[in-house]
């Protein structure tokens, strides 16, 4: 039976206060130069502000929400995941889009070569401009999709859709900006 008093108990305790604070070292090295970070972000640190213009509806098809709501979601993420200042223009990162595609088509063939599922895709042209930073800026298209149930209306499904769809255009289009991806 071990001595109450053992040293293993106070030398494991004391290790693991040196382990924690050697980790709180690091993480603070890393993120207090600013470019790094532990969420990945790898902004430059001269870039302090963004700007997101609203994102124009060129698509055959316009749903009426679809603008606001991708161009709302793309300005949240900058808010909250950077710390970077939003401008209405002329951000050290300037990013501009449109919506290009929206589009419904059939997908999956059932036994009675059928459409199972139809498909929702949107497509957007998103472009990054920035004096600071050049080297990051872009002009990329970015298309998300997702498929519902071809006995389903459209119209019964279509702001759910455009919701999950908008969530991951606008976070591809952060990580493109942010994260260099």
């Amino acid at each position: 039976m071990a001595s109450p008093n053992a040293p293993y108990t106070v030398k494991s305790n004391n290790m693991n206060w040196i382990k924690s604070g050697v980790i709180a070292l690091v993480v603070l090295s890393i993120t207090g130069c600013g470019f790094y970070s532990l969420k990945g972000i790898s902004i430059p640190p001269e870039i302090e502000t963004v700007s997101v213009a609203f994102i124009e509806n060129n698509a055959p098809v316009v749903a009426p929400t679809l603008s606001p709501t991708l161009t709302d979601k793309l300005r949240n993420l900058f808010i909250s995941q950077t710390k970077l200042n939003l401008l209405e223009e002329g951000g050290d990162f300037d990013i501009t889009g449109q919506v290009i595609n929206y589009s419904v088509a059939p997908v999956g063939a059932s036994d009675n070569s059928t459409a199972s599922k139809n498909r929702l895709t949107i497509t957007v042209r998103m472009k990054m401009v920035s004096e600071k930073a050049p080297n990051l800026e872009f002009d990329q298209r970015f298309t998300q999709f997702k498929d519902f149930d071809a006995n389903t209306s459209l119209a019964d499904v279509e702001a759910s859709l455009i919701e999950s769809i908008t969530d991951n255009l606008a976070q591809e289009v952060f990580n493109k900006a942010a994260l260099n991806w």
